[in-house]
């Protein structure tokens, strides 16, 4: 019995497009990291198709199904929280306390602040950049044995930063740059050791950061040395999981992301002032998806990734959506908190 007698036609069919998938598969995958190589900045874009799958943006209506509650209600127009409830700091080791502090609107969870306030005579900070963009939180925290990893500040399509950025004594980033919000510095002739935000408001960049270890330039200013935001322009629908750096009055760093996507600037930009933080300064970092963070001290861990970015584009409402599940995403960009 031969096998064209054994297979019949369906089964031939079948196995010919078994093979045909076969084949074609490599194929696929190189012009795939072809076109991600070409399109979407060099191996950043590789990496980031490969580990996480591309991203695009969808139309969706203010009530879709795809949004959060609290993205939904922020949309509504009800972009006022109640009152914030009083901080309650949890110290997981020297220097290094941790909280979250919910936010509500008419007592309904919409949102929580993942807070850490970090002294800097006990932790020293690091501004990182990875082009490749081959490192998610997690990586960042096992290269560096870092106690604290959250994203930074933004970066160009090929991965490489977008604002001025001194990492490890290195300058990165433009040179020709026009910086009227904060930046983000360790070191420098007047305060060698410390950490601290700084109001750029009328200042040139350079000369804040000459002589600094590490620095990183962001925007905007969400509370000013004049005690005010500069958030004015922003549009309100513009939601997403948001980082940010502040500086309290006695001198700790304060890193928060926000657990889901209820604010805008304008609106965490009026919140923070009224959590209970003591803020003196604070400065929005990059946002969206790539809004991580990890802790890994005393026993204590965090580990989390934003999941929104809203935006509008030629008058329609968006939403950033993977093309496939994704764990974390890259972070060409980090800031890293290490005990001393």
């Amino acid at each position: 019995m031969t096998w064209t007698r054994i297979l019949q036609p369906w089964q031939w069919s079948r196995w010919w497009r078994w093979l045909v998938a076969l084949t074609l598969a490599p194929v696929l995958v190189v012009v795939a990291v072809a076109v991600a190589y070409g399109t979407a900045g060099g191996w950043y874009g590789v990496n980031v198709m490969l580990r996480r799958g591309a991203s695009t943006w969808v139309d969706v209506s203010p009530d879709d199904a795809r949004l959060s509650p609290g993205i939904r209600l922020s949309l509504a127009g009800q972009r006022t929280p109640d009152p914030a409830e009083p901080v309650r700091w949890r110290q997981v080791a020297a220097g290094l306390d941790v909280a979250e502090l919910p936010v509500r609107v008419g007592g309904r969870p919409v949102d929580a602040l993942l807070l850490n306030r970090i002294d800097p005579a006990h932790y020293r900070f690091r501004v990182l950049n990875r082009p490749a963009g081959d490192r998610d939180v997690g990586g960042w925290m096992a290269a560096t044995r870092a106690s604290l990893v959250v994203n930074g500040s933004y970066y160009a399509h090929d991965g490489t930063p977008d604002t001025p950025v001194i990492s490890d004594g290195r300058r990165l980033g433009p040179t020709s740059y026009q910086a009227t919000h904060g930046a983000f510095v360790v070191g420098g002739p007047s305060d060698p050791g410390g950490a601290r935000l700084v109001d750029l408001a009328g200042l040139d960049w350079r000369r804040v950061t000459d002589g600094a270890s590490q620095a990183m330039v962001s925007y905007p200013m969400l509370l000013g040395a004049d005690g005010h935001a500069r958030t004015n322009g922003e549009d309100e629908r513009w939601l997403a999981n948001r980082s940010f750096l502040g500086q309290d009055r006695a001198g700790r760093i304060i890193v928060g992301t926000t657990r889901d996507a209820y604010f805008s600037l304008p609106s965490l930009a009026a919140f923070l002032p009224r959590a209970g933080l003591d803020l003196r300064l604070a400065l929005n970092l990059d946002g969206g998806p790539v809004a991580c963070q990890k802790v890994s001290a005393g026993g204590y861990r965090r580990d989390f990734c934003g999941r929104y970015e809203m935006a509008v584009h030629s008058g329609h409402l968006q939403l950033l959506r993977p093309l496939v599940d994704y764990r974390g995403w890259a972070l060409p960009m980090a800031l890293v908190a290490v005990p001393r």
